[in-house]
Order: structure tokens, then C-alpha cells, then sequence
């Protein structure tokens, strides 16, 4: 099935409720006007729905390929990745220092969205550079800068991610890869796994970013360094040199994803890769989240963007399936599914969700954006902190709810959506991944309850609290019906998030909150998402009274809020119960009686 990218709701998302015309009047933005804005999602669409979408079935079915020589890419993989680069898709957010276009990172996310609805596989690609480079350019040295940005920026050069060792999953201080000190760089030793695009065929170049450890490291965490390692070294002219000590041994076999090559990296099976230290010994952490952050936001990009594409295909295979007499059809002959209350249950489902979860991610991006470039001060401070807060929600909750809804495309299909050529099936093979990349939800979830709740005492949350609370007041002032019924609803889940953050902040046991992180960020991220849709209904009402307004896409704003009002916001208030009142039993057994 074709996809056909939501630009009418992307960019009203971005210009009528996140305010993107105040984010192109900061210092280094002014390119970003609502026109340019238009050409560029216009033209993302076009390149999205015509170069990468038809691959989409093509690596899936073909896969990318391991020899000894290297690792291939499916048919198509290279030509599309060559155009990408010509367009400058890579660059839109990136510095103009290192040749990129220096764009809002809501503009970016919402170009990114449509890489993965068109084809979650390639898209991965230029996801993991993004975050190479960001980390790049915020801790290494100005002479390293010089010597990768510009290619990577270009993307001729990509990059990678390497923190994964068999040993070690997500325990980052079990890291056992070494580095050597030899003059004025390093020698890498060891193995890591699970490392998206670690070699592949559309770049002439792949750089690595490997935490390490160093001969005189401390024990744990604190003893992890940064390098860069790329796959063949650079010479003094900047042209490439001879082939690094770094090679993938193997592919993972995964349940999707397929032309993704997930690898097993060897570093240093003969004399040792060479690499870079990137700023300070002992420092890789700090700076390696400094990538991580950004992965995190794009992978939640990535968990509705699949959901999306789920939904398209759900939606057209409701229309043309015609099945049992219909309760909602106008005709004897208006059979097709999509007039089954319970499929229209399923695609409205999927549709408020799909718009929730945008608007919050380009929310959280947009608060980045003012954080970077306000000129005051404590409004930088508080877009940087309330950008973190809805970090681990983008991620968490979007990716979750987002294999839900690809789930749920399958169900629209019925038995069809059971079998492969369909494709919808594809959809939930590939989402399945997105609530582990880049850490878990329980490890968002973990990161939710402790940096973003308990270390600032709660008050990034009183401030995001704060800000519904406002929009609940323009709720309820509406003399629209809907608007009310959303009030209410809306007033219950800011008093219950309200009551469970007080008891997260009163625990003294640390395993209880533990136990209910993850409800907790199902709760705040299902609580943002109405939020979202709230405000986006709010500004659709206005928007009604202006010349020309196209009231049935208006109306349908207004429709989906309502709905998700009435279906996901009752479930902040079950979310509390489990929560307050839940945490001890979920810890009841012992191992021995599991």
C-alpha cells in the first residue's frame, strides 16, 4: 500500500499549536516561516511516498546481507540514500558551521516522522548519525570537529552507537572494551552488539562512537570514555586512508526491521582500532547522552510514525472491505467495514492516538528549540528542563502505544492481516522494536521517576501541571458541549497525575515507586497526550470563525479530542489507583514463587 504523509496535520500541529512562527523569530531561525516550512514538508512527502516507501516491502523481504567483504544493502537501498543526501534530508537541524541547514528541531522531527512511516529500516540510518553528530559537536575537540562534521553532516559519512557488549546490556558499567593510549590516539579493543547500521554500503565512511575504558579507569560508570573510531582513517588532506582494525563479524536475525543491519562489531582483532578520545577521560557517559537524549526523542518519533503507516493501510482496507450487513453505513450496498462500530472504534483509536503522540513530540521539540536560542535566561531554563521532562514520555509512551495501534491494524485486517502480503503484519514486526531501542521503558521510566521527578522534588512536573491546569480553565470557560465533556474528563487526570507525583515524592522505599515507574510514564504520557489533543481542539474551535475555514477538518479536531477524552484520560484515574495503591503487591512474590 502507498503511503501519503499527514502534511495538513503536521504542519497544523507545528503552526497552530506548538508555535513554530515564535520559535523563526529567535536568533538563527528566521528561515523557518511557515511558507519555507510548507515546501519543505511538501517536498519530504513527495520524496518519502515515491523513493522509500515502495522499499519499504523490498528490504523487508531481501534484507541487508553479511560477507566477508562487507554488508549490502537491499535493491534500491543505495539510490535512495544517494538522492536523500542530494536533498539534504540529513542536515535540516544540524549547525550551518558544518554545512547544515540549521533548522527548528520540531521542523526536523516532523521531516523524520515521515522517514519512518515511509520505511522504518532506512530511516534508521540517518537517525543514528543525527545523534553521532550532536554529540560530536557539543564535547570533542575543535580538531576532530573539523575532521568528521562536514562529511557527516553531508552524509556521506554516517555514524553509530556503540554502548551494547554481550556481558553488559543495558548495565553500562559492566563495559569491558579497552583503549591503549598510543601517542595521540587510542588502540580499541573488544566486541559490541546490537549496533544499528555498524557496516553497510550507502556511505563511503562509517564513524563509530564506542565507549571504553582506559588502563587507569575506575570501577563502574564513572570509569567509561568516549571515542571515535571510524572505518577507514582520515587522512592529513581529509581523504580516506587505509581500512581501521573495526569489522562486522555478524548480523542479528530479527523478528523485523530487516534491512536494518543489526551487528556484532569487532574492534581490534589484530593490532587494535584506532580512535579518538572525544573531551575528557572518564567522561563518555555524560557526553553519550548527549546522543542518546536525541536517539530517544527520534525513536518516539519513530513509534508513531510507524503507527501512522499502520494506520493508512487500515483505514484504506476498511474502506474497500466489504463484509456483514454495516450498523453505520447510508445504503444496502455501504458494506465495507469501516462502518462496523467496532472498526470505527479501532480507527478512531488509532487516529486521536497518532495525533496525541505527534503533538507531543513536537512539543518536546519545540521546547528544545526555545532552549537553545531565547535570549532570556530563565525561559531557556525552563524549555531545556521542561524539553528532558517529556523526553522519556516521547519515548516511552509514544513507542508503546504506537505497537499497540500497529496491532490494531492487524486486527482492522482481520485473518488478511495475519498474512504477510498484506503488509500489515510488517508494521508490527518492525514497531516491536522501538520499546527497547535506546533504552527500555522501564529504563525511560526509571529515568522518569529519578532525574525528572525526585532530583529537582518535583518541580518540572508542577510546572507541566501548572500548564494543563491553564488549559483546563479554557476548557471549561468554552461554551462548547464537547469542549466541556473534555473538562471534565481532563480535570479528573490532572488531580489523579497530581496525587500520584505526591506519593512518588513521599516514598522513602525506593522499590514501590520502582515498581510503578512505568505506569507512571503510561499515566503522565496518556495525561500529555490529552493535553495535546485539548489544545488542538481549543484552536480549532477559534479557527472556525475565521473566512474560509475548512470547518469538517476543524470539526474532526474537535471530534478526536472528545474521543480520546472519553476513551484514554479515564485511564490516568485507574493509572493512580495502581499506582497509590498497587506498588506493594506487584513486589509480593518471591523469585521462588513466581
Amino acid at each position: 500500500m502507498s503511503y501519503q504523509a499527514p502534511v495538513r496535520d503536521i504542519s497544523f500541529v507545528l503552526n497552530h499549536v506548538v508555535g513554530l512562527a515564535d520559535i523563526a523569530k529567535l536568533d538563527g531561525y528566521e528561515d523557518a516561516t511557515p511558507e519555507m516550512v510548507e515546501a519543505i514538508l511538501d517536498a519530504s512527502a513527495q520524496f518519502t511516498g515515491e523513493v522509500l516507501a515502495p522499499l519499504n516491502w523490498v528490504g523487508d523481504q531481501q534484507g541487508s546481507q553479511w560477507s566477508e567483504a562487507g554488508v549490502t544493502t537491499p535493491d534500491g537501498w543505495q539510490e535512495a540514500y544517494q538522492q536523500f543526501i542530494e536533498n539534504g534530508w540529513g542536515s535540516l537541524a544540524f549547525s550551518v558551521e558544518y554545512g547544515g541547514q540549521g533548522l527548528p528541531m520540531c521542523v526536523a522531527a516532523s521531516v523524520q516522522e515521515m522517514w519512518h512511516s515511509a520505511n522504518m529500516s532506512f530511516g534508521l540510518c540517518p537517525l543514528l548519525s543525527q545523534g553521532a553528530v550532536d554529540a560530536i559537536e557539543h564535547h570533542a575537540s575543535d580538531e576532530l570537529k573539523a575532521m568528521f562534521l562536514p562529511k557527516m553532516v553531508e552524509g556521506v559519512w554516517s555514524g553509530t552507537m556503540n554502548l551494547t557488549e554481550p556481558q553488559a546490556g543495558s548495565d553500562l558499567a559492566a563495559v569491558r572494551t579497552s583503549a591503549e593510549p598510543e601517542g595521540d590516539h587510542f588502540r580499541i579493543k573488544g566486541q559490541k552488539i546490537f549496533i544499528t547500521y555498524g557496516d553497510h554500503d550507502l556511505t563511503e565512511n562509517i564513524i563509530h562512537l564506542v565507549l571504553a575504558r582506559l588502563p587507569d579507569a575506575p570501577e563502574g560508570v564513572k570509569g567509561i570514555s568516549l571515542f571515535i573510531v571510524p572505518k577507514f582513517l582520515i587522512n592529513e588532506d581529509g581523504s580516506l586512508g587505509e581500512r581501521n582494525d573495526v569489522r562486522c563479524v555478524s548480523l542479528e536475525h530479527k523478528m523485523g526491521i530487516h534491512a536494518s543491519p543489526t551487528c556484532v562489531m569487532a574492534y581490534g582483532d589484530d593490532a587494535g582500532a584506532l580512535g579518538y578520545l572525544v573531551g575528557k577521560p572518564h567522561h563518555g557517559l555524560i557526553y553519550m547522552f548527549t546522543m542518546m537524549n536525541q536517539a530517544r526523542h527520534a525513536v518516539g518519533v519513530e513509534g508513531y510514525g510507524i503507527a501512522e503507516r499502520a494506520y493508512q493501510q487500515a483505514l484504506s482496507f476498511a474502506k474497500d472491505r466489504k463484509q456483514g450487513k454495516t450498523l453505520l453505513g447510508k445504503s444496502d450496498d455501504d458494506h465495507g467495514i469501516v462502518n462496523h462500530p467496532d472498526v470505527r472504534r479501532i480507527l478512531m483509536t488509532m487516529r486521536c492516538n497518532i495525533e496525541a503522540m505527534r503533538g507531543l513530540a513536537l512539543e518536546c521539540a519545540a521546547a528544545f528549540d526555545i532552549a537553545g536560542k531565547h535570549p532570556d535566561e530563565n525561559v531557556r531554563v525552563f524549555n531545556q528542563r521542561r524539553g528532558e521532562l517529556l523526553t522519556p514520555l516521547v519515548k516511552g509512551w509514544s513507542t508503546e502505544i504506537g505497537l499497540e495501534l500497529c496491532s490494531l491494524g492487524v486486527q482492522v485486517h482481520g485473518g488478511m492481516g495475519f498474512i504477510e502480503e498484506t503488509g500489515a503484519a510488517q508494521h508490527l514486526r518492525d514497531a516491536r522494536i522501538a520499546p527497547i531501542y535506546e533504552g527500555t521503558t522501564a529504563i525511560q521510566a526509571n529515568d522518569l521517576i529519578g532525574r525528572k521527578t525526585a532530583r529537582d522534588n518535583g518541580q518540572g512536573m508542577q510546572e507541566l501541571l501548572t500548564d494543563m491546569r491553564a488549559t483546563l480553565t479554557e476548557l471549561q470557560q468554552s461554551n462548547n458541549p464537547d469542549m466541556q465533556a473534555v473538562a471534565k474528563r481532563f480535570e479528573s487526570a490532572v488531580g489523579a497525575a497530581d496525587q500520584s507525583l505526591q506519593w512518588m515524592l513521599g516514598q522513602n522505599d525506593p522499590t514501590l515507586p520502582s515498581a510503578s515507574s512505568v505506569e507512571y510514564l503510561m499515566m503522565l504520557g496518556r495525561l500529555s497526550g490529552g493535553w495535546m489533543s485539548a489544545r488542538t481542539a481549543l484552536v480549532a474551535l477559534k479557527m472556525k470563525n475565521e473566512d474560509g475555514a475548512d470547518h469538517d477538518y476543524l470539526d474532526a479536531r474537535v471530534a478526536l479530542a472528545r474521543y480520546y477524552a472519553d476513551r484514554f484520560l479515564p485511564l490516568v484515574d485507574a493509572s493512580n489507583i495502581t499506582i497509590t495503591e498497587g506498588s506493594e503487591s506487584t513486589v509480593s512474590l518471591s523469585v521462588a514463587q513466581l
